[in-house]
């Protein structure tokens, strides 16, 4: 279930996704709206990308031309109000990048998540400790100043809290390779810490923490994925890479992401086992 505030990523998403609809269904092209309302064609279809922000006269227009009912009228109303609100992100868009931005948008209303992580502990179960030394690590790579560094630390708890603590969360599933349990970041009592605070993570209702050993086969030579499904939104995959980021949205590459996380989940060890071998690694850092 998504959560009762709404993101506003997701309905300015499907704010322009219900006007395409509504279009459509009159088989009317982008050109000849833009023609009937007075507008550029571009307008309409930045509108409909979700790209440009309409006015509640623009959809009272576009909504009388589609020749929509007044129940719909007040749907579209209402996702205009929620479109634009502010998420918690918001508060850190000055320090992290425009595509990361976005995902935590979609994140915000996802009902289910799947995550692959080869290298890291993932950013949702990394402890404040941990995750301060993963992003001091990037510094020799990436160059950001130690407010940068703070800030992207706050928004990393902000969006744990805001996910696996909010009153309907989504169900997560994670999937972290061994060696991201033995790849030191800081003092060995972080690691122990961060081991520790995967156990407890693991213990909630709706969230799922299993290992792919190293000892196992591993069946996929693939980087990190988060695979959301937010509700009202076609599933999505997101990809980080050193500089950049990018969505995948094409239906077939998506499932296929889907595929290749259930072939993972396949070889990984079960709840149970990877907790034992949690447990094995947090008595490693205790030397």
């Amino acid at each position: 279930m998504p959560s009762q505030q709404g993101s506003p990523t997701v309905r300015r998403l499907r704010l322009g996704q219900e006007l395409r609809l509504l279009r459509e269904r009159q088989k009317l092209t982008g050109s000849a709206v833009a023609a009937e309302l007075g507008w550029s064609p571009s307008k309409v279809s930045r509108i409909e990308a979700s790209k440009t922000m309409p006015s509640a006269e623009d959809v009272e227009s576009m909504a009388k031309l589609y020749r929509a009912g007044e129940a719909k009228l007040d749907e579209l109303f209402g996702l205009l109000r929620d479109a634009d609100r502010q998420g918690w992100w918001e508060d850190y868009q000055d320090a992290l990048p425009e595509e990361y931005t976005r995902f935590l948008g979609l994140e915000a209303e996802a009902e289910r998540e799947l995550n692959w992580e080869p290298q890291l502990v993932p950013g949702l179960l990394q402890t404040e400790d941990y995750a301060r030394e993963v992003i001091q690590a990037a510094r020799g790579i990436i160059r950001f100043t130690h407010g940068g560094v703070r800030s992207r630390v706050e928004a990393r708890v902000e969006r744990q809290r805001a996910v696996l603590h909010r009153p309907d969360p989504p169900m997560v599933s994670f999937i972290v390779d061994e060696s991201a349990l033995m790849r030191r970041f800081g003092e060995p009592s972080v690691m122990r810490a961060q081991m520790e605070h995967l156990l407890e993570i693991s213990m909630l209702p709706q969230v799922s923490v299993r290992v792919l050993a190293l000892e196992g086969f591993h069946p996929i030579g693939t980087g990190a994925f988060i695979h959301l499904r937010p509700v009202g939104l076609d599933d999505v995959v997101y990809l980080e890479h050193l500089y950049t980021a990018q969505f995948v949205e094409d239906r077939g590459r998506v499932a296929g992401y889907e595929t290749a996380f259930d072939d993972i989940a396949s070889h990984a060890l079960d709840e149970d086992e990877s907790r034992v071998l949690i447990q094995r690694r947090a008595m490693h850092w205790r030397r």
